[in-house]
């Protein structure tokens, strides 16, 4: 026996030893392909720098094989130089020092897209198409909005001079505008979407989301009867996750878990509860999604659901299951970088492209359905992981016309807007605003002499025809019934904008109002014909259709995915 056991121990230390090699050999090799590249690089880096035939900037050159080398782990990897700490911090809070206004390209130009109801630039009176020619006696000619955007940006009580072009104004317009603090609102606008049905959009998870839906809730319910919410976070990119957090608080009971991470380090893993008393946890909730809600908005949706607090309605969420944390380096300078995964309450992860494991190009995978597993919410609904949130009712992705879509991308309803506003001082409240048969006259006439041609799908693929049939020698054969074809499906612009005229005039409203209310009245105006919104509503006030989509009873679905 005392032999036996003598062997055991022997043969239990030899493993051991193995086992220690194996890990130190592993630890030692690593550390010298580490170090052997390190050393690589340096010795590139500085021979690059010493006898590459022109003169190179050494700072946006290390940037650029930096940025090369993260961008091939995932895209919410990457550096922050100190040049660029306070466009990420506002990011996170919503916070910057400015004149409060968006901007964007337009022919080589850069033009006031949508200034901020009640910050310097619009109380300056700066309006949605001004063209910034100059700041601070600086020409804007052939600049980047990133760096329009940081000229204006500045400490808040200092001043900055702006040069604009205003159609319909010979000269050019001056304005000394004092910076402020700018804060950015997580709730752009909340109110009653129909009797009884509370609506509150929810645009970005910065710091203070969750404060801002709770005190949206509370005002609403102390002031109306409230029988079922919707809680839009369609579009919303995410943000911090403790907010998102935060936000589901508002409607999930303090000690339930909401989200969970899980990474490399595991002292590092963490599990995240809700802290607070719910505002609210037996009203009837809908929560609008679509492909742009992503990351602390799946969080949320997907908590929601889970927890089967609420039904989704919407589009397939983006699918973003990763967590990013900023570590410190030298030079004021970070790293953000993709620590770990987050799982949502019922243990799946909703992550759809697979970054680790890309295909022979470079391109990224996402999980096929064959791979999405099978989880439970609370009540024993099956929910799937890997490829965002699937909402409990799918409702169609609305399409624009080609018209309509022309119309836009050539920024003539925008302008119609701004001409609007220059000849009606004032207009009725935003919720009641109609476009006058009138009106949509005057903008026929006034687009008779723009250019705004398009083609339609019809066109493009009977075109497509064309060209494949005189590759194969055989359009001569077709020619007299292609030209018949072509005849027949040539589109009349003045005809298309009779037949869509209801589409284009919900975007001529929605713009002219957003001239006199700003983003507060723009999304007014857009729940006026919001076929998901109005879907949402009638599950809400449908008890028996609600309660059954959450305790399985009844798929809502069923038909749209065949199952």
């Amino acid at each position: 026996m005392k032999i036996v056991q003598r062997k055991i121990r022997i043969w239990l230390v030899v493993v051991l030893t193995c086992i220690v090699s194996i890990g130190s050999y592993s630890f030692v090799d690593q550390y010298f392909e580490i170090s052997k590249n390190l050393d690589i690089f340096s010795s590139l880096y500085r021979e690059v720098n010493m006898y590459y035939v022109d003169s190179t900037d050494p700072g946006k050159l290390m940037k650029t094989g930096m940025d090369a080398m993260l961008e091939s782990l995932d895209p919410y990897t990457s550096y922050i130089p100190e040049s660029e700490i306070e466009d990420y911090r506002f990011m996170t809070t919503g916070q910057y020092g400015g004149i409060g206004a968006l901007i964007r390209t337009r022919d080589n130009s850069i033009i006031i897209s949508d200034p901020y109801e009640g910050y310097p630039a619009q109380k300056a009176g700066l309006r949605a198409g001004d063209v910034i020619l100059e700041i601070d006696g600086k020409s804007t000619g052939g600049k980047k909005t990133d760096d329009v955007s940081r000229a204006l940006k500045g400490s808040p009580k200092t001043q900055v001079k702006v040069l604009i072009k205003r159609e319909g104004e010979e000269k050019k317009l001056e304005f000394l505008i004092t910076r402020e603090e700018i804060k950015v609102k997580n709730v752009p606008y909340y109110g009653m979407a129909d009797n009884g049905i509370a609506y509150i959009k929810l645009s970005h998870f910065t710091e203070n989301a969750g404060n801002e839906v709770s005190k949206a809730l509370k005002e609403l319910k102390e002031k109306n009867t409230v029988n079922g919410i919707v809680l839009d976070l369609r579009g919303n990119p995410g943000g911090l996750l403790h907010e998102a957090v935060n936000v589901s608080n508002t409607f999930v009971e303090r000690g339930q878990e909401i989200v969970s991470t899980r990474g490399k380090i595991k002292d590092l893993d963490r599990s995240y509860k809700a802290i607070n008393s719910a505002i609210d946890t037996g009203t009837p909730v809908a929560v609008l999604v679509n492909s742009g809600s992503a990351s602390a908005s799946e969080i949320v949706s997907g908590a929601i659901q889970d927890l089967d607090r609420g039904i989704i309605v919407g589009q397939r969420s983006y699918g973003k299951g990763l967590v990013q944390t900023t570590r410190p380096l030298s030079y004021n300078s970070q790293l953000k970088i993709t620590t770990a995964k987050y799982y949502i309450p019922s243990g799946r992860c909703i992550q759809a492209l697979v970054y680790i494991n890309r295909n022979a190009d470079g391109s990224v995978g996402k999980v096929s359905d064959s791979l999405m597993r099978p989880y439970k919410t609370l009540a024993g609904r099956t929910v799937y992981d890997g490829g965002g949130v699937l909402p409990d009712v799918i409702t169609e992705i609305p399409k624009r016309s080609e018209i309509t879509t022309s119309l836009v991308n050539k920024n003539i309803i925008f302008d119609f807007a701004s001409l609007y506003l220059r000849t009606h001082p004032s207009i009725d409240p935003a919720n009641i605003f109609k476009l006058s048969e009138k009106d949509f006259q005057e903008f026929t006439a006034y687009i008779s002499d723009k250019e705004y041609d398009y083609v339609t799908g019809s066109e493009k693929e009977l075109q497509e025809l064309k060209q494949k049939a005189e590759d194969e020698k055989s359009f001569t054969e077709i020619a007299t019934e292609f030209e018949a074809l072509k005849s027949k499906l040539s589109h009349s612009k003045q005809q298309d904008v009779k037949k869509y005229k209801d589409e284009i005039v919900q975007l001529l409203e929605e713009e002219i109002i957003s001239r006199y209310y700003f983003q507060t009245g723009r999304i007014q105006a857009s729940l006026n014909n919001d076929s998901e919104l109005k879907k949402a509503i009638d599950i809400l006030r449908d008890q028996a259709q609600y309660t059954g989509i959450l305790n399985g009873s009844l798929n809502a679905n069923a038909k749209a995915t065949g199952k």
